[in-house]
């Protein structure tokens, strides 16, 4: 979020590339806060000769929204998602055409085929949000 914070990113990526990962994995905050942040993360590393797996979150996208970013992603060559529903931001209502990682799965292969290396997380015990 900061020049100083990227800089210290920039510095453990040189550490862990030594340890030659498959790919690092980059979040974004609830709601996509810090999407255009953490796209610039992704440009990098790519830059960087490692794989990106670019956290995808649903929580209050419309499909259109996805599709645009799903288009941004591919033209900057990422090819490995982490397709996760997200947290609600504070203060935010339910909005949005996704009410789950599935269903963002499940789009995503309907507009790009296999493309995308998809990943997914799960909750080791039960959702606070599940009816169960």
């Amino acid at each position: 979020k900061t020049p100083e914070g990227a800089g210290k990113l920039r510095a453990v990526r040189r550490q862990l590339y030594e340890r030659r990962p498959e790919f690092c994995s980059v979040t974004y905050g609830a709601g996509g806060s810090t999407q255009e942040g953490t796209f610039g993360t992704v440009r990098e590393i790519l830059a960087e000769g490692v794989q990106a797996a670019c956290h995808f979150s649903c929580i209050g996208a419309t499909r259109e929204s996805v599709r645009a970013q799903l288009a941004q992603l591919r033209a900057m060559g990422v090819s490995r998602l982490v397709a996760l529903r997200g947290d609600r931001p504070s203060g935010y209502g339910a909005g949005g055409e996704f009410h789950y990682a599935s269903d963002l799965v499940a789009f995503i292969r309907e507009e790009t085929g296999r493309d995308f290396h998809i990943e997914v997380a799960a909750y080791p015990e039960v959702h606070p949000q599940a009816r169960s």
